[in-house]
């Protein structure tokens, strides 16, 4: 058994953890769940060594746990796989599940490189990452990359596995077959800690969820007396609906973009496709089914091989992004804010208005206003609700759901009359998740915006969208019209999505 006894933990004008004690027994996937700042990234780090408490204790089998670090904790038998993206990009899939346990011949110290790669490709294969050992990791997609950690934490046989969002870029098969994975750790007496926002997942998959909100422990209760209704209601005190948000005005009459015959080799196949002003499309489909390949596409940051794109009915010459944002006022919200979306070491102020410097700035002194830059910042951050210290906070430091808030908030500040939003609640709690589902249909419905919604979420894209593309082998195969048809039912939709799937 594992055990936190009465943690507190603080920062500069944060209490992140007062007085929280948990338990976690063997043999069992214990959900760790709250809203976006609610300590539970905190409690992980507690329990791994990164971050010591201020008082109280762990304790492990009636033993005192003392981690001056990480490696302490990976040396016990604890393993993290972070929500965040961790890997060497430059080095193979096989190279970084084994990076600490290389096997050599003999005593040469030389790598026996056959031998890492089959013992990478057993670990592979648990976690269905389908794709030769010595590929490159700068080569895959968000989704594989995350699937790799998964695989290196399941090659160091932990005895606490803490997973943080591991979810958060698998389709809904992937995560099954994880779920599988994580059901024969437990068989086997592993302690899982199963950090997720997605309550589904929690309730399918976890024997019992303990609850923080602002640093405390609310409860802990087994999930079997629980309802989806009682634990959002404990993780945020008031429900939350997943009906559809409302029927969208959409002006048919005014093209915002258009797509003729797109093709680039293995990544998209003859994709033609419009949206229109005040629609919200989505774009759904599994993992490398081309609709995030074919948004890098749009935006210039890959050359298609063919095809065209029109921008308010004239066609466009997009060589890259700055062309995509500053000449046809198109904004792009990347599915993997770590790397592509955010600037971490700099400030809530820089990431918000950094797509608006140029607007911004003293055309004879060349210096940026620092008023509007404040003034902007403060209206991003109040319209989104990011809690953040200060401006000058640095976004490294905030949850993850706050740093995906200012990873759409500098697309917002640009005013782009096309933006396209790619997995915008991954690591995002119930109660953000909302916020940002309702900015979204405002961005449609009220500021007149045509939004291209990509979504591995099924929920998500049929509470939010208008209309609906379904992508397979990278090309669309099917759409769905008047999804927000107040007569429609969510059972009704999702079954002709997976129609098209089938």
């Amino acid at each position: 058994m594992l055990e936190l006894q009465s943690i507190s933990k603080s920062f500069p004008g944060i209490k992140a953890l007062d007085d929280v004690s948990l338990r976690f027994e063997k043999g069992e996937i214990h959900a760790l769940v709250g809203e976006n700042g609610a300590g539970k990234s905190t409690a992980i780090k507690i329990i791994t060594g990164i971050y010591q408490p201020d008082s109280g204790q762990i304790v492990w089998d009636s033993k005192r746990l003392k981690f001056h670090n990480y490696k302490d904790s990976i040396v016990a038998g604890i393993y993290i796989v972070y929500q965040e993206i961790q890997v060497i990009p430059e080095s193979s899939i096989a190279e970084n599940i084994m990076l600490d346990k290389m096997i050599t011949l003999g005593k040469t110290g030389i790598v026996n490189w056959k031998q890492v790669n089959e013992t990478a490709a057993k670990y592979m294969k648990m976690v269905g990452l389908d794709l030769p050992p010595t590929t490159i990791m700068r080569h895959l997609s968000a989704a594989h990359k995350q699937l790799t950690q998964i695989a290196k934490a399941l090659a160091a046989n932990a005895q606490v596995l803490l997973l943080d969002e591991p979810t958060s870029s698998l389709t809904q098969h992937e995560s099954e077959n994880l779920f599988g994975i994580l059901r024969e750790l437990k068989s086997n007496g592993v302690i899982i800690i199963f950090v997720s926002h997605k309550i589904e997942e929690v309730m399918a998959l976890c024997d019992c969820v303990s609850v923080l909100r602002d640093g405390k422990h609310v409860g802990t209760r087994p999930v079997s007396e629980l309802s989806k209704d009682d634990l959002i209601k404990m993780m945020i005190g008031r429900e939350c609906n997943d009906e559809h948000l409302g029927k969208l005005d959409v002006n048919l009459d005014r093209e915002m973009l258009r797509a003729e015959h797109i093709v680039r080799y293995e990544k998209a196949r003859d994709i033609s496709f419009r949206v229109f002003e005040g629609e919200v499309l989505g774009f759904y489909g599994l993992v490398g089914a081309g609709r995030t390949e074919l948004a890098r596409i749009i935006i210039g940051e890959d050359k298609p091989d063919s095809g065209a794109i029109y921008i308010r009915g004239e066609k466009a010459r997009i060589n890259n992004i700055s062309d995509s944002l500053y000449r046809y006022k198109i904004g792009y919200v990347t599915e993997n804010r770590k790397e592509e979306g955010l600037f971490l070491k700099s400030s809530v102020e820089t990431n918000i208005t950094i797509t608006i410097w140029n607007a911004i700035i003293n055309r004879i002194t060349r210096k940026i206003s620092r008023s509007k830059e404040i003034a902007i910042s403060q209206d991003m951050v109040g319209a989104l609700q990011v809690k953040a210290t200060s401006l000058g906070q640095s976004v490294e430091d905030l949850s993850g759901g706050n740093q995906q808030k200012v990873s759409i908030a500098k697309w917002l500040a640009a005013d782009c009359d096309v933006l396209i939003i790619d997995e915008p609640t991954v690591g995002v709690d119930v109660g953000a998740k909302e916020q940002i589902h309702q900015l979204i249909w405002d961005l449609a419905q009220k500021s007149r915006k045509a939004v291209i919604l990509i979504s591995s979420d099924m929920r998500e894209i049929i509470k939010v969208s208008n209309r609906i593309l379904v992508f397979r082998d990278q090309q669309i195969v099917g759409e769905l019209t008047d999804v927000d048809d107040p007569g429609k039912t969510y059972d009704e939709t999702s079954m002709a999505i997976g129609r098209y799937l089938a």
